[in-house]
């Protein structure tokens, strides 16, 4: 069987790169493999797999060096997330919402008081953060927030609710949307950054899930919470611009998340093809497996491409917003295909969790719509490509 080396290219990390990579990889094959299907089966993240990911500074990955963190590339913060995509998705979620969502928003657009207050406990001390963007009624229309924040003296009163928030039950940093201007829509809306603990604002866990069971999710309630007006990110009534360039990001890290989930599974399809006989020969010399194999090699190698492409224009400060649309949806729909295919692959026995492939695929379900749905991304690349009409 050809090892994961032999399968997978790097596409020339620099040698700062290929270290994180390296590193990330020891901790999830050592340390987080042999929990993932207990993380799956309990709903939860042990607190000492987040103890470990903050010793490693994993959690300050894209934090810059000056406030305890380790000021990593996007290119190279992605590799984090799939790495850890393929041993525990839940786990990969986790970690990238508080880094993609919640604490890259802060770097960003945030001022130096933002900066020195909120990214050193993100970084070092194990506060997790989390993105408060979605209602029940404004999921892929998300310029219709209804949660209304109203100016009053130095503060703003908050009143509202946002569903589906990953980490929400555990986290203590929250970057959450506001409407500030009703009648504005998406031009009224502002960012506010809101502490776990501030007078009536409460967490609600949520329901039990399909897939990434280990990873939290909440519903936010806000009734008069009264928040600083120095926790407002960037500008009043243009928030909307800080929420929809951090799910340009976000989009990479879920493709990432997708590439590392799909590799997890074809991985473990040639093995077990290999493995496995019947008919006196493995099932992977059967022509009708091997296509299978092939199919999930080829989706895998261009959906790396697609991703890293995506990081490195994101780096380099060019124009990125399609690409990044682009690889979140090519990933997320290769990984669900290739995950469909790997219990196929595994027969009878990829229905049950003896195998590890039932876990991957329901969690690869989750790709094709969180940070916008496959349909909201061929919206955006188709407009790019068309022309706004």
């Amino acid at each position: 069987m050809p090892s994961p080396e032999e399968i997978i290219t790097d596409l020339n990390l620099s040698e700062e790169q290929a270290a994180v990579r390296e590193t990330t990889r020891q901790f999830a094959c050592l340390e987080l493999q042999p929990l993932a299907a207990e993380i799956d089966q309990t709903q939860r993240i042990p607190e000492h797999v987040w103890k470990r990911l903050s010793e490693l500074q994993l959690l300050g990955a894209a934090i810059p060096q000056d406030y305890g963190g380790l000021g990593l590339s996007t290119l190279c913060s992605i590799t984090v997330v799939e790495e850890l995509a393929r041993v525990c998705a839940s786990t990969a979620l986790a970690v990238g919402a508080h880094t993609g969502l919640c604490a890259s928003p802060i770097v960003r657009f945030g001022n130096e008081n933002q900066k020195q207050m909120f990214l050193p406990p993100l970084a070092l001390s194990g506060t997790i953060g989390a993105f408060g963007l979605t209602e029940s009624g404004a999921g892929s229309d998300a310029g219709n927030a209804k949660t209304l924040a109203i100016q009053k003296a130095d503060k703003f009163v908050v009143n509202g609710s946002k569903i589906f928030i990953t980490n929400a039950p555990i986290a203590g940093t929250f970057v959450v949307a506001v409407s500030t201007s009703p009648k504005a829509g998406a031009q009224g809306i502002t960012a506010l950054i809101i502490e776990a603990g501030t007078p009536g604002f409460t967490v609600v866990p949520g329901s039990e899930k399909l897939g990434m069971r280990g990873s939290s999710w909440g519903e936010l309630f806000f009734q008069d919470a009264e928040v600083p007006l120095a926790n407002m990110l960037g500008v009043q009534d243009k928030g909307f611009g800080i929420f929809m360039e951090t799910l340009v990001g976000g989009r990479v890290g879920i493709g990432a998340l997708a590439l590392g989930l799909a590799t997890a599974a074809m991985l473990d399809s040639v093995k077990y093809a290999c493995e496995r006989r019947q008919f006196a020969k493995p099932i992977g010399a059967f022509q009708s497996v091997g296509n299978m194999i092939a199919d999930m090699a080829v989706g895998v190698e261009a959906a790396r491409n697609l991703v890293y492409r995506a990081a490195q224009l994101r780096d380099a400060g060019l124009p990125h917003v399609r690409e990044c649309s682009i690889a979140k949806l090519y990933a997320s729909e290769v990984c669900m295909k290739t995950c469909t295919d790997a219990i196929q692959i595994h027969g009878g026995y990829g229905y049950t969790k003896e195998f590890p492939v039932e876990r991957f695929f329901r969690d690869a379900r989750l790709l094709e719509i969180g940070e916008g749905t496959s349909q909201i991304q061929r919206m955006i690349i188709a407009r790019d490509v068309l022309g706004k009409l």
